[in-house]
């Protein structure tokens, strides 16, 4: 029988703060003396700055000062690593150099009294450049960055002996994270330090960058992030605002607010980066895979090492004996990738899936029942066992809540009135890593208890998960918490990303809650003042905030204590995974209907079931809500998504919440998300694993395979218009 977790409903415990306004985020703080500052953005995508006319823009009322590369002072490159201490993706100071290498690079920032005289001074500057034209070819190839992801057996060998394959290419467009909260920073130095209001999903990493680019000692810098209005990934690394904020800040000596406007949303805080990929896969007349082949190419940044990694699921996710995975970067004239949800896993399990969904229309076999013949407890790609996998539970459960018995194979075949229905299926996955974590609880004699960690609630329910725990464990009501996240100035927190912060969380509060509770029987048993004086700390017990009976502030108050703490840390494996001894994911299935009417030429997304495998599920109301909303981003993937560029000066042409179609709530349609039961105690102790973004993986192939069964166009490069469909028809 399949282990299905029950809904259930419980209060956030920082809903109040969020309905009343008093979630404070960045650009909410405010200080005396507070100057604004507005970037200027280059109007071209590939040249030199040959002059920068400053002369009426000085003149403005309310201008304090106007910063090019000329008068910014010092600023460094900071430490390029490949793990999350450093980690940024735009390394380039601004104004480094005349250079202009994307439309939107910042060429002078204006600060000023206001916001409103900062905006007019900065579009009343003037910059000539000596312009060339700018690369923004969409054929890709390996052209940088070439590597081998991932390499076993003889694939191509055993491709070109195979009689049942298939080859293609899938296209994924630019992505833009288009968050509601825009990026802001706010600056204010005192003396040699330095706080950064930031909106930041990692502000450690922050903390470690913003100090090399400013070239002043880490322990000077302070990163405060209370609350973020979303970033799927785009804020998890310092971007160069933040650095003209801070550096414009120490100049004048006085606090600075920097907020992002929405166009350089689209130009200077990352997007998920257009990505070519060639997919070969080969079965024998059984559904058997022989052989994967997977090479793709993403779009680059004409400096910069990020690359989308497409290919990072293809070693692990079926049984294949073959397979090969190479990858590499074409670099053009555009800003900076960087991580949006899923990142990797997001865009290559729609080039996977796609072919999977073909070879089973070649093998006239149920694509359902193909993916289950090819079901693995091993991952091959390093040969462990993984350590919880119900990829089969996923498919069979989601096969029956749908009513998957019901397709017929035939194309068109299947209609609710005017409308042609199609159903599609894809798998999902996502890595299920922890990384270093360290948390202080705290009783109070009050009769409270505080959790501290420098991890970050980026929407998700961080603050509702650790409240839990706590009530958990301790039996104390939410009013009786105090749960503070978000300052590098607390024990050190692991970023809000790859769906691992929760899993590596979770941990570290257990050892402090622990070790709390330990020092406080230690006190009570130890000191004469307390009622439990003498008594054997081991036979205590702590239930419902109560020692043996006794409230644990009655005790701290008789023995004249402020509170007692328990510091806790917890190990993560996320840079020593290849030394553990089992291969850690999550999986799941989307199941997917869709309608054409061909008379009006609409497509809808018409429902959608998901089934997932992501360990226990510590609060199941934010966790559906988190598939309920990737499943969202995946119909916007499929259906709408897409940043257009002006091939003639590289300007993303819809860089607004109008033009940049995305999927609203008449394209929502009802989804139906289950939780499989399976704790994984190989992840903590908890068994707890993240669900953030395995949601969105898999979700565009299931649409468009769900659309070739409705119309039979194969649609392979994203997303699915109706001119696509028409132009096929």
């Amino acid at each position: 029988m399949i282990k299905v977790i029950k809904e259930t409903k419980k209060a956030r415990y920082d809903g109040p703060l969020k309905v009343t306004g008093k979630a404070t985020y960045t650009s909410d703080h405010n200080f005396p003396q507070m100057a604004y500052a507005v970037p200027v953005c280059a109007k071209i995508a590939n040249g030199e700055i040959k002059k920068i006319d400053l002369s009426e823009s000085k003149k403005m009322d309310g201008v304090i000062e106007i910063f090019t590369r000329h008068n910014i002072g010092e600023v460094f490159r900071p430490t390029p690593e490949a793990g999350f201490e450093y980690r940024v993706d735009e390394s380039r100071p601004p104004f480094e150099d005349d250079t202009i290498r994307y439309y939107g690079q910042y060429v002078a920032v204006v600060v000023a009294e206001t916001f409103e005289a900062a905006q007019g001074a900065a579009r009343s500057i003037k910059v000539s450049y000596k312009e060339e034209k700018p690369n923004l070819s969409l054929k890709y190839d390996q052209e940088d960055l070439k590597k081998t992801d991932s390499e076993r057996g003889e694939a191509e060998a055993s491709f070109n002996k195979s009689a049942i394959k298939i080859e293609e290419t899938y296209v994924t467009p630019v992505e833009v994270h288009n968050v509601i909260e825009l990026h802001a920073t706010v600056s204010q130095w005192e003396k040699e330090n330095l706080t950064l209001y930031e909106s930041s999903q990692a502000i450690g990493t922050h903390q470690n960058v913003i100090a090399q680019f400013l070239g002043i000692p880490r322990e000077n810098v302070r990163v405060i992030t209370k609350f973020v209005g979303s970033g799927f990934g785009g804020k998890l690394w310092p971007w160069t605002h933040s650095v003209l904020a801070a550096q414009t800040s120490r100049l004048i000596k006085r606090p600075v607010k920097l907020v992002t406007d929405r166009h350089m949303a689209f130009t200077n805080v990352g997007h998920r980066p257009r990505t070519q990929q060639k997919v070969k896969i080969a079965a024998n007349d059984k559904g058997e895979f022989q052989s994967l082949i997977h090479e793709y190419s993403t779009q680059g940044a004409m400096q910069g090492d990020y690359k989308e990694n497409c290919g990072e699921v293809s070693g692990f996710l079926y049984k294949v004996p073959d397979v090969k995975v190479t990858s590499g970067i074409a670099r053009r004239n555009m800003s900076v990738p960087t991580s949006m949800r899923g990142p990797g896993a997001v865009p290559g399990l729609f080039a996977l899936e796609s072919a999977i969904d073909e070879l089973a229309v070649k093998l006239k076999m149920d694509p359902v029942k193909l993916r289950l013949i090819n079901d693995t407890d091993t991952d091959l790609s390093n040969k462990k066992k993984f350590s919880s996998r119900h990829l089969k539970e996923c498919l069979e459960l989601g096969s029956k809540k749908f009513g998957w018995e019901k397709r017929s194979g035939e194309i068109g075949s299947m209609k609710d009135g005017d409308e042609i229905l199609g159903w599609g299926v894809a798998s999902c996955t996502w890595q299920s890593q922890r990384l270093d974590a360290e948390a202080m609880v705290s009783f109070n004699n009050n009769g409270t208890i505080s959790l501290k960690c420098g991890t970050h609630d980026i929407g998700t329910g961080m603050y509702t998960v650790l409240a839990q725990i706590l009530q958990e464990e301790t039996g104390l009501p939410f009013f009786k918490m105090d749960i503070v996240l978000g300052d590098t100035s607390l024990p050190k927190g692991p970023i809000a990303g790859g769906s691992m912060a929760t899993g590596s969380v979770v941990p570290a509060v257990l050892n402090a809650l622990e070790k709390a509770k330990k020092n406080l029987k230690t006190a009570a048993t130890k000191m004469p003042a307390s009622p439990l004086f003498g008594k054997d700390p081991e036979k205590l017990k702590f239930e419902n905030g109560k020692v043996s009976g006794i409230s644990f502030e009655d005790i701290l108050r008789k023995v004249n204590m402020k509170s007692i703490e328990g510091f806790g840390e917890a190990k993560g494996n996320f840079a020593t995974k290849d030394k553990e001894e089992f291969s850690t994911k999550s999986f799941g299935a989307h199941f997917v209907e869709i309608g054409w009417n061909p008379d009006l030429a609409r497509l809808r997304v018409r429902r959608v079931v998901s089934v997932i495998d992501g360990g226990r599920i510590i609060n199941f109301q934010p966790a559906k809500n988190q598939i309920e909303g990737a499943v969202v981003m995946g119909i916007g993937m499929g259906l709408f998504e897409e940043a257009h560029y002006d091939e003639r000066d590289g300007n993303v042409v819809n860089s607004n919440l109008a033009d940049y179609v995305m999927a609203v709530h008449a394209d929502c349609p009802d989804i139906d998300v289950t939780f499989l039961d399976y704790p994984d105690k190989a992840v903590n102790a908890y068994g707890a694993r993240g669900v953030g973004e395995i949601g969105l993986a898999g979700v565009a192939a299931a649409i468009t395979s769900a659309v070739y069964h409705a119309t039979g166009v194969r649609v392979r490069e994203l997303p699915v218009t109706i001119e696509k469909l028409l132009k096929s028809s």
